[in-house]
This record gives structure tokens, C-alpha cells and sequence, in this order.
């Protein structure tokens, strides 16, 4: 069943470097699980730069992926200690993107849950920065909340 939950998320861009960016980001969405698979989904906004995208995140036990769809688009491909690459779209081109994978974590239930990603980007093989993702997904209480 799916429900209505609050998303926050903390990414960190340039995770080792001096002049790290970060960004803070909460949300609402929605979250479902079958077995054990976890599915969740919500729209960017201006704070991330993708306004117009919705985000929709697959979570098995041994990957992550994360669809974009809208003004950005692309498919991102999480697994532990793999390289993988995609195509990234937007409104100024395309490009080819690599990301390598260092550490997925995650931990859900039917309420929701969090996983953490530190992943190294590359841009057409060039080094761009070595990213953490940081997520937390919980259910939307009060009067209303559906359910």
C-alpha cells in the first residue's frame, strides 16, 4: 500500500574536498514496500536545482536506483564497489556520467526508513567529486495524513 511520508535529505558534493557544497532538502512524497523492495517517489524544487523532475527511487538489498524524469532525466545505478555509467539530461545537453560506487546503506520497513550512498562522479571520465546522500523517509502524521 502506498502511503504519504516526509523525504529529508542531506547530499554532500565534494564530500573530501576543502570547498564541499551541501544541501538540505524535505519533502513530501510517497513510499511504498513489497517484500523486500522498497519504492519511493517525489518531485525536485528549486533547492536542488531540478525543479520540474520527479525523483523515483527503487531500493533493493543489493542496489539503488534512482529514475529522473522531467526537466532533467537519467538513471542512476548503485551497487558497492561497481562503476556505472548513464545519460544525463537537461535543458543545456547531455552528458555522459560515471559514478563508482564506495558504500550503499539502507535500512526500511513498511513505515519508511533511511539509506545512505558515497558515490565518486565522473563527467565523460573526468573526476567531478566524490558525493554522499543521506536520506530519511518517514510517514506523515497529523490529521492529514491518508491511510
Amino acid at each position: 500500500m502506498m502511503k504519504d511520508v516526509v523525504i529529508s535529505m542531506h547530499s554532500v558534493h565534494g564530500y573530501d574536498s576543502d570547498n564541499a557544497d551541501t544541501i538540505d532538502f524535505c519533502t513530501d512524497g510517497y513510499f511504498y514496500r513489497e517484500g523486500d523492495v522498497s519504492c519511493f517517489s517525489y518531485m525536485e524544487s528549486e533547492v536542488t536545482g531540478m525543479e520540474g523532475t520527479r525523483t523515483s527511487v527503487v531500493v533493493r538489498s543489493d542496489e539503488i536506483v534512482i529514475d529522473r524524469d522531467g526537466l532533467v532525466s537519467g538513471r542512476m545505478v548503485f551497487r558497492e564497489g561497481q562503476k556505472n555509467s548513464f545519460l544525463y539530461s537537461t535543458p543545456y545537453g547531455t552528458a555522459t556520467l560515471g559514478i563508482n560506487t564506495r558504500r550503499i546503506f539502507h535500512d526500511f520497513n513498511e513505515n519508511g526508513g533511511s539509506m545512505e550512498v558515497d558515490y565518486v562522479m565522473d563527467m565523460e571520465h573526468e573526476f567531478v567529486s566524490r558525493n554522499r546522500i543521506y536520506l530519511k523517509i518517514k510517514e506523515q502524521e497529523g490529521i492529514f495524513a491518508n491511510g
